[in-house]
């Protein structure tokens, strides 16, 4: 399998599908996740002729179980030695939740050429949790409560959240989708405790109000109006405003994981901001 080596000797999986001579589009996992949860994204990509790479972070998946380096700085210090080490030049960056907030680290440090686009759907920034200076926040209980249903019973809690919140499947008239579940619980169980544990911390207090400033490239924000783990008002119409070159797209009354349960909608307006075309509905 393939891996790179981060100078504090972490070894990073990931995969690379499709043309190397191709545009690459880059994918991040959200918490606790892996590069699978985007291989229905990657292949409706590598169809269409793109190069496509995803990699699971330190800590999940495939990648090393490492006692450190569960934050951000580290996060996006990892993605620079992948991009170093595939020599990614004009890469889309494309993250999911926890993996917005790694894109938006990355991308506001990353070397002149490497980067064309950003998306963030169902991003963590600009910041989650309730602050004087984020009076829309969620309470750090809500993440304290996270940290002690993981240690608690890890394996239950990653069926509670896939089967209910994360997919909406606990709305009304939803369709559950128990494969999603377990592939769900699959991923998670594959990563580190300790580093789920600490990426809590990562995805809900880290800052990326000047991140999000720094950002040159065009940046398209997406975001689903039910979303029940990261809610929309505190994040994705914030984020856009912050953007030099951001667009919105509000997906009314979709989750949190909507590139899965919804990937007839988003998909194409994916393919539509990488090809620099107009996204039907967006801001």
């Amino acid at each position: 399998m393939p891996y790179v080596t981060t100078q504090d000797g972490a070894e990073i999986f990931y995969k690379d599908w499709g043309p190397k001579a191709a545009q690459p589009i880059v994918f991040h996992p959200g918490w606790p996740l892996s590069a699978d949860d985007w291989d229905g994204q990657m292949m409706f990509f590598l169809q269409r002729g793109y190069r496509v790479i995803a990699h699971d972070r330190r800590g999940h998946g495939r990648s090393t179980q490492t006692s450190s380096g569960h934050e951000m700085d580290t996060y996006a210090a990892d993605v620079a030695t992948l991009a170093e080490a595939l020599d990614l030049k004009g890469a889309v960056h494309i993250g999911h939740s926890t993996g917005g907030g790694e894109v938006a680290r990355y991308v506001a440090r990353a070397k002149a050429g490497r980067v064309a686009k950003a998306v963030l759907v169902g991003a963590v920034p600009p910041i989650m949790v309730k602050s004087e200076k984020n009076p829309g926040g969620l309470p750090i209980d809500v993440f304290n409560g996270l940290r002690e249903s993981l240690v608690a019973n890890r394996a239950q809690f990653f069926i509670d959240v896939p089967a209910g919140p994360f997919y909406g499947f606990n709305r009304p008239g939803a369709k559950v989708s128990q494969g999603l579940i377990d592939n769900w619980w699959r991923q998670g169980m594959m990563g580190a405790a300790n580093a789920h544990y600490e990426c809590i911390k990562a995805f809900s207090e880290t800052d990326f109000t000047e991140d999000l400033k720094k950002i040159e490239a065009p940046t398209f924000v997406a975001h689903g109006t039910d979303d029940q783990i990261v809610p929309f008002d505190d994040s994705a119409p914030l984020s856009v405003k912050l953007l030099k070159n951001g667009v919105l797209k509000a997906y009314s009354g979709l989750p949190h994981g909507l590139l899965a349960t919804h990937a007839e909608i988003i998909n194409p307006d994916l393919l539509a901001f990488v090809e620099g075309k107009r996204i039907e509905g967006a801001d």
